[in-house]
């Protein structure tokens, strides 16, 4: 990474939390982006070339809607020994955490067969993201990616400077490997993968995306979003984490948002190679924005196996009950490897919003490939149910 000192660095250092509210606002500030983009009478919320998002309508307090498929969280978290040692915690928060979370990045490191080193600790992917686009592409560069694809390291990466080089997926939804290899050029940065991909929820052949990274890791970073992969069939068996393991030039992301249900109390955490780490942290250290109590929560989170499973078990029937639902009514969707689904709607994207938000249903839309399309997070079988009452209403 090129590290040296230039007017650029010196800016982002200032900048670096407040150029990521470009790519994704946090919750407390989506109802007054959504307002603006109203005020302005703007068709799209976010405009990204080839992925667009749709304006909703004037945003709801969330804590009345009937069914709140917005945001691919987790409708049953956290688990009730991560509450508990959360609450815990908050009566040591007179002291910084510093040895709590050193504790945490060895317990991560011996999950992930890596070293303390290894491991970046962030409040949320997200942020993991963003702080990698800031570093590399300070002078620029291209970073290329899937599309569509998840928007905040590219978003990050434009505003820094940078260029988007966007991919289609294949005809099956996987990232196009190939075509993502021959667009390296020597403005290349960065490749970046997110597998499950988001907003298509589809993932990419195991086998085939290990052999992509081990050979292109030589030319250039790859980075491999992992945030949802923990809710996908083959769950980590399918990572890229054992790469980084091996020296390769590879990131891997990962969440306590998804399967963990902890998006409110932001924790995630990065693999790559100790001297990609060391630089990003020259810019921004990546553990002052973690609380303690979270990361009291996260480890307890991570022994409650018998409660990530029974999640991972929910979530499976809830995509599995609006897959057949789909199915019946003849919708091709995107087949789902993992908590959220998508498919093609025929209406404009703004009004089918306008429309399912009055039945106090919560969803996105967007479009890309000349295409409108709905995307809804999976909750309980209760909101799965107003859910498709709604479609039916709407589309049928």
């Amino acid at each position: 990474m090129n590290t040296s000192q230039n007017p650029r660095r010196d800016w982002l250092k200032k900048m670096a939390f407040s150029v990521g509210a470009i790519a994704v606002a946090p919750t407390a500030l989506w109802a007054s982006t959504v307002e603006q983009a109203q005020r302005n009478n703007q068709k799209f919320l976010y405009k990204n070339t080839v992925f667009d998002e749709f304006t909703p309508p004037k945003f709801p307090d969330l804590s009345t809607v009937k069914a709140r498929l917005v945001w691919n969280e987790n409708p049953y978290g956290p688990s009730k020994l991560a509450a508990k040692a959360f609450q815990e915690g908050v009566w040591d928060g007179n002291h910084y955490s510093w040895s709590s979370l050193g504790s945490l990045v060895q317990k991560i490191a011996d999950k992930e067969g890596v070293t303390p080193d290894h491991i970046m600790m962030g409040p949320g992917s997200s942020d993991l993201l963003e702080k990698t686009a800031l570093v590399l592409f300070q002078d620029g560069g291209n970073v290329i990616s899937a599309d569509p694809s998840y928007m905040s390291l590219v978003s990050v990466a434009k505003a820094a400077g940078g260029s988007w080089k966007a991919i289609k997926l294949t005809a099956d939804y996987q990232h196009d490997l190939d075509a993502m290899e021959a667009a390296i050029d020597e403005d290349t940065k960065l490749v970046y993968i997110t597998n499950p991909n988001n907003p298509t929820a589809t993932l990419t052949d195991t086998e085939k995306l290990k052999d992509f990274c081990r050979r292109v890791s030589d030319k250039v970073p790859v980075f491999v979003d992992e945030a949802y992969l923990e809710l996908a069939p083959e769950g980590l068996d399918a990572s890229m984490a054992p790469l980084v393991a091996e020296g390769k030039d590879v990131f891997v992301t990962r969440t306590f948002s998804k399967i963990h249900g902890m998006a409110g109390l932001r924790m995630g955490y990065m693999l790559g190679k100790k001297e990609s780490l060391e630089a990003i942290n020259e810019i921004t250290r990546g553990g002052m924005g973690i609380t303690g109590p979270t990361i009291d929560a996260a480890s307890a989170s991570m022994d409650d196996s018998e409660y990530l499973t029974m999640c991972k078990e929910k979530i499976k029937e809830a995509r599995e009950h609006t897959t057949a639902y789909l199915d019946s009514k003849g919708f091709d969707y995107m087949p789902s490897s993992t908590n959220f689904i998508i498919f093609p709607i025929d209406m404009e994207g703004d009004v089918f919003l306008e429309k399912i938000y009055d039945k106090s249903v919560v969803v996105r839309a967007f479009k890309f490939w000349d295409q409108n399309w709905c995307r809804v997070s999976m909750g309980t079988m209760e909101e799965m149910k107003y859910f498709t009452d709604a479609i039916d209403d709407i589309l049928v």
